[in-house]
């Protein structure tokens, strides 16, 4: 039988700006109903009503995705507002650029409880619903380009592999995402639960703002200086033209991509010929291990 996910619910985490609220309008024009969630209230509250306004079903709550308790009440509100759960967006992410050399104990716990666990714990507080929910059923994890292409540079003449600087702890949390999200595919594969992994490059979203606001005053300022990010884009080759879109532009295909149950979603960013590079790189070092 055809995919369809008309009539379900779907879930979104980080649902107030950007990705998931891009995701939110995905979801909702094709006739799902949505449980926005978001660690800033009023904007995902707003979210929730554009989709009530435009004549969909939606309720927004705020939820802290370290908190599992929160999660564990979003579950409820999914369960006593529309009955279930079709789709599960784990879409967190937090920032903190930085050399490594400077980046605090306490930034490399924050990005990873945020990014790592912040997904673990929605999965786990959301998969008892989404076996009891009827209908197709999908988890699709955010992680990001940075995962793919962790820091290769092509210039006209050679490809050069230099790392993604200025990104370490954003970068190994996607790495983790990305392992966690690869394994739960296998795992729920004979119970027809689909999970997806996205790969968005950079967007012209809220990110940085909202990872500033995010971050737990005992932890002190999270800044995102602009010597870091301009450094991070140099080293991997980047340019706003062909690595930057809207979040609208990046989830076009989503719905798609979910019924499908594709294993990898690439939603934008030209770097066929960096993945290329990395691959074969791999490739040449397991072919070196192979010698006698």
């Amino acid at each position: 039988m055809p995919v369809s996910f008309a009539g379900g619910t779907a879930v979104v985490t980080g649902a107030g700006s950007g990705l998931g609220a891009a995701m939110v309008a995905q979801f909702a024009a094709h006739g799902m109903a949505i449980v926005a969630l978001d660690i800033d209230g009023a904007r995902v509250e707003d979210v929730a009503r554009a989709v009530r306004d435009g004549g969909g079903r939606a309720v927004a709550m705020c939820v802290d995705v370290a908190d599992s308790d929160d999660l564990c009440a979003a579950a409820t509100l999914a369960v006593e507002s529309f009955g279930g759960c079709n789709i599960l967006c784990a879409n967190v992410g937090v920032q903190q650029f930085g050399a490594i050399d400077t980046l605090t104990e306490q930034d490399w716990r924050w990005v990873l409880e945020v990014n790592v666990m912040g997904v673990i714990r929605t999965v786990a507080a959301f998969l008892p619903l989404i076996r009891r929910t009827a209908g197709d059923r999908r988890i699709a994890i955010t992680s990001s380009s940075a995962a793919l292409t962790p820091g290769i540079r092509i210039t006209s003449s050679s490809a050069a592999l230099t790392p993604g600087i200025r990104m370490g702890a954003y970068t190994a949390s996607k790495y983790a995402v990305t392992g966690y999200a690869e394994t739960l595919r296998m795992e729920l594969a004979e119970e027809a639960i689909g999970v997806s992994i996205l790969f968005p490059a950079g967007m012209t979203t809220r990110h940085l703002e909202s990872s500033v606001q995010a971050r737990p005053a005992a932890l002190g300022a999270s800044q995102a200086r602009r010597a870091d990010i301009d450094a991070m884009m140099a080293s991997r080759g980047m340019d706003a033209a062909n690595h930057v879109a809207s979040a609208d532009h990046a989830v076009r295909h989503l719905v798609a991509d979910l019924a499908a149950n594709e294993r990898h979603i690439v939603t934008h960013g030209e770097y066929r010929a960096q993945l290329l590079t990395d691959h074969n790189a791999i490739l040449r070092a397991h072919d070196r291990g192979q010698r006698d």
